[in-house]
């Protein structure tokens, strides 16, 4: 009798090992397990995270994929395209906490670079936020400059310039600022020198005016496409234009002074135009921005503006411009009539005019 209740516990651990065991088999028999590698591939991309970045965090995808079963981290770890996005993060809350959170670091600086050399050449997508020196990034980003085609730059309460002159594979850059903050020093050194193969650039919550943008040369932004950017002033929207000869798309928010006055500029080569503008210092007065620009190509032409409609401004320069327009789109703030509208149809008979009442909903007319 005693031998029996010796063995009871021992008998239990057995039946529980026996049904655990049969747990196992009938789950692994399920379909899933069966799959083949390039469906299971698949699923896994679909498994990834919608925001643009994606964090190196265990709980989501592509981390969680290598923590189910040795099939699936064999499928995730040989798949590159489950490794090119990445969100990098290095800052201290407090410069005394460098040397305490240097170990914390390293152990992310590991994380990181095992995550990129799982993309195996392919092309990466970065985001890096950075709030002391972009020195330690760098260094770990040295061996995959030529596979970074798309780099977002956040400056938190950095002083130093990210140096982005050997990233030879590099197409788009988003520059990117908190609010508070204003790190003019290092985002014009980091614009300074550019990759020979950028083509667009973001920088919507930067501010430019004139003085700025002539820190940079015509060498560093010439090969430029794609710009989106806010500037302060006429002469700054001028003289972005003579920076990028070869500029097809070009969205800027503009602050204009009708005190201002600016040289005339005419570009060949834009296509798109999206300006949406304010006037300070006399509201409701036209700055005359019509009156010194003349683009030739343009095509898209997307318009926001608070106050009088400066339309003989605007006929004379869609006349002086002679340009292939196919489309302008009116912001519901802008104060056409249907008379002006019909004037400038007389322009361009094919013309197709769009009122933008807001983001869900567009009026033809």
């Amino acid at each position: 009798m005693n031998n029996a209740r010796c063995r009871q516990p021992q008998l239990i651990e057995g039946q529980a090992d026996i049904v655990q065991s049969n747990t196992l088999r009938t789950s692994f028999s399920s379909p899933i397990w069966r799959l083949p590698t390039e469906i299971l591939s698949e699923i896994f991309l679909y498994c990834l995270p919608e925001e643009e970045h994606v964090a190196c965090v265990s709980r989501q995808a592509p981390l969680l994929l290598t923590r189910i079963c040795r099939q699936w981290r064999e499928v995730a770890l040989g798949l590159p395209s489950l490794w090119c996005r990445l969100q990098l993060d290095f800052w201290y809350e407090d410069w005394q906490e460098r040397a305490f959170h240097h170990d914390d670091w390293q152990m992310r600086a590991f994380g990181y670079d095992s995550w990129l050399k799982r993309s195996a050449g392919c092309p990466l997508s970065l985001r890096l936020e950075c709030g002391t020196d972009w020195t330690e990034l760098q260094s770990l980003l040295q061996p995959y400059v030529q596979q970074i085609s798309s780099l977002s730059l956040v400056f938190l309460s950095c002083d130093s310039p990210f140096m982005l002159e050997d990233f030879h594979a590099l197409k788009e850059l988003t520059i990117i600022k908190y609010m508070f903050d204003d790190p003019a020093r290092a985002i014009n050194r980091s614009l300074s020198k550019l990759p020979v193969n950028l083509r667009r650039i973001n920088m919507e919550n930067v501010w430019f005016n004139r003085k700025r943008l002539n820190f940079f040369t015509h060498s560093a932004w010439r090969r430029l496409t794609h710009i989106e950017i806010n500037i302060e002033g006429l002469c700054a929207f001028t003289r972005i234009l003579r920076l990028c000869p070869d500029l097809s798309s070009l969205k800027v928010t503009g602050i204009f002074y009708t005190i201002q006055t600016a040289r005339s500029v005419t570009h060949a080569n834009l296509q798109s135009l999206c300006m949406s503008w304010s006037v300070l210092s006399n509201p409701g007065e036209d700055p005359g921005l019509f009156k010194i620009i003349t683009l030739p190509n343009l095509r898209v032409l997307e318009l926001s503006y608070w106050g009088p409609w400066p339309h003989e401004d605007f006929l004379g320069f869609l006349t002086r411009s002679k340009c292939p327009l196919e489309r302008v789109v009116f912001d519901s703030a802008v104060q056409v009539t249907s008379q002006q509208r019909e004037e400038y149809a007389t322009l361009f008979p094919s013309i197709q005019f769009v009122t933008e009442t807001n983001k869900q909903n567009i009026q033809y007319i």
